[in-house]
């Protein structure tokens, strides 16, 4: 039995499977830095990196997991009501490009680039939110 999906719930894919393995670098930086225990043994979650990227990395993890929050239902809803559009798939093409650049800019300290990154994702999910009301 073959399934194909509609271009949103593609890229909705792969902006949960980007969004799910953004933890890998910067926890492989706590074991490398803490050694393999000391990083697995915090029953508390306090410890702390020694390097400014591990920590920003963690942030934009943080971030990208808050905006998936958003993003997800809106293309679940797009699907569900049968409202996809060209519009509607090449926002959710461009929110998870914007969203993986973030995770980079944020990660490297790219100030201009980070907010300009964080508001076209937020532009797309409100292009997702026009479509769902019927409104573009």
């Amino acid at each position: 039995m073959t399934h194909i999906l509609s271009d949103e719930v593609y890229w909705l894919s792969l902006t949960l499977l980007m969004t799910a393995v953004m933890w890998v670098p910067y926890i492989l930086n706590r074991i490398v830095e803490q050694g393999g225990l000391a990083a697995l043994w915090d029953p508390y979650g306090i410890t702390t990196t020694k390097f400014a990227w591990a920590e920003r990395m963690m942030r934009a993890h943080e971030n990208a997991v808050e905006n998936l929050v958003v993003f997800a239902p809106l293309v679940l809803l797009i699907e569900i009501a049968d409202l996809n559009s060209p519009l509607s798939a090449t926002a959710c093409m461009v929110y998870f490009f914007a969203r993986l650049t973030h995770f980079w800019v944020f990660t490297f300290a790219v100030p201009l680039l980070r907010v300009v990154t964080f508001l076209l994702g937020f532009a797309m999910q409100m292009i997702l939110v026009a479509r769902v009301f019927q409104l573009a």
